[in-house]
């Protein structure tokens, strides 16, 4: 399996942009199929407002494409999808929440290590993402409103580089 299947390298500006939970489930409704900002507002029961503007932001930033324009009886309607479903940056810990000097006392920190062959790597990766991707898709239809946590996932060797 190719950990970097579904994803594109960004820079620092653009994985920012995704500092937002409700960005990334915006990502998430058009990371498949094409959709208009009305009806990603509806299906994430999201105000047409707050969600426009966040798809600008996401479109001026390079992370989603316009990929098709209609107009109907005079109403113009712009389809967005996003560009990859992951997004790879150089930076590991971008968001600041997940920086350990971050003043929270409600962090949860799991961590072990596991001898893995590249191909175990790479399924765990793949297994990590797809639980990742289940959480999106359960709370962008929860109508619950929830508290926004940040999540990261590291998984590097332990083995030293040499720097030769």
């Amino acid at each position: 399996m190719n950990q970097k299947q579904n994803s594109i390298p960004i820079s620092v500006e653009q994985s920012k942009l995704l500092g937002s939970a409700q960005r990334v489930k915006i990502i998430g409704a058009i990371s498949e199929v094409a959709k208009t900002s009305k009806q990603v507002a509806d299906e994430l029961g999201q105000s047409p407002g707050s969600t426009h503007y966040h798809i600008q932001k996401l479109y001026d930033g390079g992370l989603i494409d316009l990929v098709e324009t209609r107009t109907t009886g005079g109403i113009v309607e712009k389809y967005y999808k996003s560009k990859a479903k992951w997004f790879d940056s150089d930076e590991y810990s971008l968001d600041p929440v997940l920086s350990d000097d971050y003043g929270s006392s409600d962090a949860t920190r799991i961590s072990l290590r596991l001898d893995l062959t590249p191909d175990q790597r790479d399924e765990l990766a793949e297994e990590f993402k797809s639980l990742m991707e289940k959480w999106v898709t359960i709370t962008s239809t929860s109508k619950e409103e929830g508290e926004e946590f940040a999540i990261g996932f590291k998984m590097i060797s332990s083995k030293k580089r040499s720097d030769s």
